[in-house]
């Protein structure tokens, strides 16, 4: 299967702003693609670009005052098979953690372990360990927080999200992610793009979403608390502890996002 991917994103700036862009697909995924996903701006800037803590490729410039348009299109491979599902894939001990897991056992920025630990304890402590019970975890967040993009807030953490019971893709994540380190399981924010492939229309508006990866039986698992199902044709494009380190835009002065599109679609291979 090949999957078409891509944004614009449309920035007015009233002063030149320099911007660190976390855009493009991640490393993992390098060998499927086969039309890269280079960013271009518009109009025409110098561009430098690192790889961050987490291993994410980032890009910086400097947008100039007045608009700028972000944009990619490429296309990638795809096994076009759903999410892994493992149910007999265990949990471990946390002393046999591989040390590169851990910092994804820590509280973060909108991950406050220490103040849902104990609710984490309440509702799951009696739970199967192992995949059971991060699906357990994955079952109560999907049906306690009601989706809505009104709902959506910048600063809305793990916690806010449990007491507000509504929000958007990356709160359910947060509030999934907070529960599983609580329960001594190391879970980690992916952010990147999510197809409709599979499932029947109407199809919602494209955008990025987010979803978390799980460590059990020595692999990284994906979980989406938000859709609570397998999905295919899944992109990744970041990693982190949390949204705060896999921001699609970091931007140091003021500015108004004007226009945002992202495409996810499946690609028609005609036969010779």
């Amino acid at each position: 299967m090949q999957i078409r991917v891509g944004y614009e994103l449309i920035y007015d700036c009233p002063q030149p702003t320099p911007m660190i862009l976390t855009l493009h697909i991640h490393f993992t995924r390098v060998s499927d693609i086969i039309v890269p996903d280079h960013l271009i701006t518009s109009p025409s800037l110098p561009m430098t670009a690192y790889r961050d803590a987490f291993g994410n490729w980032c890009s910086r410039i400097v947008a100039p005052k007045g608009q700028i348009r972000l944009s990619a299109d490429a296309v990638v491979t795809d096994t076009g098979h759903p999410d892994v599902v493992a149910p007999l894939a265990q949990q471990h001990s946390v002393q046999d953690l591989p040390a590169e897991t851990l910092v994804f056992l820590l509280g973060s920025r909108y991950c406050e372990t220490d103040r849902l630990s104990q609710t984490a304890w309440d509702l799951f402590g009696k739970t199967p360990v192992g995949w059971a019970r991060v699906q357990a975890i994955c079952d109560f967040v999907h049906q306690h927080i009601v989706f809505g993009y009104e709902h959506a807030r910048a600063t809305k953490t793990a916690w806010e999200a449990f007491n507000e019971r509504v929000g958007v893709c990356r709160d359910y994540t947060h509030l999934a992610i907070t529960f599983c380190r609580c329960m001594n399981i190391p879970a980690r924010y992916c952010t990147g793009y999510l197809s409709d492939i599979g499932l029947p229309p109407p199809y919602a508006p494209g955008d990025f979403a987010a979803w978390m990866e799980v460590y059990l039986g020595g692999h990284w698992y994906t979980f989406d608390p938000r859709n609570n199902a397998p999905r295919i044709g899944r992109v990744l494009i970041a990693q982190g502890r949390d949204a705060a380190d896999v921001a699609l835009s970091n931007t140091f002065g003021p500015n108004t996002l004007t226009s945002f599109k992202v495409w996810t679609d499946e690609v028609v291979v005609e036969s010779p």
